[in-house]
């Protein structure tokens, strides 16, 4: 590798977390931090992997109304994508975690009254929705309209004289999207799809507002307990800067691959 390719940011970034890890790792203090922050990990991994790939399915629909010739459909995905994209993933958050689940239980109640005074099924209640699930469909929901537009642009990026010959050919539009259209925008999109997952995992966070039990919720909790806001928040950021830093690298990992497979 020449001089000047070298990544020195990641250099310097390899570094500061090896600083960080040696203090954790000298410090008594840091390393009962590190095993009280880590019970969080699993929940903020769990969170981000439903929720990315809760949104990926719901992002591809979109997308595909997005790009469909039926003018309504795209009416609608429009004004969704539109409007989620306005709106901040915390107030997402909130809506969906304090308006949308009592409106869901409400919703649920109205359809299965009759059973419900026949004394089959008893009423659904709000708490019957944790604040994970809640946490999950709010990301999904907020990052769906995101996803969404990628998978339009990748859509989008296929020549249309393809179409054009996969029609010619007697395809349908539903064959032309399945065999021509879809493998195609989905390798053009894959690095940006990677990308989101990133932002999820970061955005993953915000559950920590519902008190759900993720890596920051933890640490926000035992920094309040010890009044130990530095030596905690570093802990935390390691553990975030591990796991989007190593994704990042498989991103750039997954471009390389991709170019030399398009440009051998």
């Amino acid at each position: 590798m020449a001089k000047q390719d070298f990544p020195w940011w990641l250099g310097l970034l390899a570094v500061l977390a090896a600083a960080i890890i040696v203090s954790v790792a000298v410090s008594p203090d840091s390393q009962v931090i590190f095993t009280a922050v880590a019970k969080g990990l699993g929940v903020t991994i769990t969170v981000s992997l439903i929720a990315y790939g809760t949104s990926v399915l719901l992002g591809l629909i979109l997308g595909l109304l997005r790009a469909s010739p039926f003018k309504p459909f795209r009416e609608l995905a429009t004004f969704y994508i539109e409007v989620v994209r306005g709106l901040p993933m915390l107030v997402i958050l909130y809506y969906i975690a304090f308006v949308g689940a009592p409106a869901l239980a409400s919703a649920l109640n109205w359809l299965i009254a009759p059973f419900i005074k026949l004394g089959w099924l008893a009423a659904v209640e709000v708490r019957a929705f944790n604040f994970t699930v809640r946490a999950v469909l709010a990301l999904t929901l907020g990052y769906a309209a995101f996803i969404a537009e990628i998978f339009r642009a990748g859509i989008e990026s296929v020549p249309r004289g393809q179409v054009e010959a996969a029609h010619a050919l007697g395809l349908s539009h539903g064959q032309t999207l399945r065999k021509v259209v879809l493998p195609q925008a989905v390798r053009n999109v894959l690095p940006a799809l990677a990308n989101e997952f990133v932002a999820i995992v970061k955005d993953s966070s915000l559950v920590s507002v519902l008190g759900v039990q993720d890596i920051t919720q933890l640490g926000k909790v035992y920094s309040a307990s010890t009044f130990k806001f530095f030596e905690t928040y570093n802990v935390v950021a390691l553990f975030y800067l591990f796991i989007t830093i190593t994704l990042s690298l498989a991103v750039r990992s997954l471009e390389k691959k991709l170019k030399r497979s398009v440009h051998p």
